[in-house]
């Protein structure tokens, strides 16, 4: 399923993220990808907070590439905007990473495509000027990403 969902200020993309991160379940990756200063890692903060992760423990972990935070369930932190090649990714093991049991928010996930399973949940930002981002997220067809769907109601257009 594919929707797009409208965020006015970044507490309105807090409040998307942690809807999703209340439905998220151990092995779901999330792959982020927009321009930067765009949103991901206010998303990760949320989905952090639906985690029981407390806002400002997730940081853009831009130099260290994964941060691993304890919650409901673990959350990876993956940031990859420094690694240059796709064999680099590989290199570090990543792809472990995208298969642990808890949840991984991968921020720059374009550049990780090839790694990324083919059911992971896919959220892209555009930002619309000002403080205004449209998300459109891609998930799988599953009665949990409904609950997600419908407690997003008020971000959808016409909602």
């Amino acid at each position: 399923m594919t929707f797009g969902l409208s965020s006015t200020s970044p507490a309105d993309t807090l409040a998307i993220a942690r809807a999703l991160g209340e439905v998220l379940a151990p092995g779901d990756v999330v792959a982020l990808t927009g321009d930067l200063g765009a949103g991901k890692t206010l998303f990760c903060k949320g989905v952090g907070e639906a985690l029981g992760i407390p806002a400002d423990k997730i940081v853009s972990p831009s130099f260290t590439i994964v941060t691993e935070h304890r919650g409901r369930l673990p959350l990876a932190h993956v940031d990859v905007y420094r690694l240059d090649a796709l064999r680099e990714a590989e290199e570090i093991g990543l792809d472990e990473t995208f298969s642990g049991d808890g949840v991984c928010m991968v921020e720059w996930a374009e550049k990780v495509k090839e790694l990324l399973p083919t059911d992971c949940i896919r959220v892209t930002f555009t930002i619309s000027g000002g403080d205004r981002r449209g998300i459109t997220v891609t998930a799988p067809d599953q009665p949990r990403f409904e609950t997600f769907r419908a407690r997003s109601q008020r971000f959808q257009p016409g909602g």
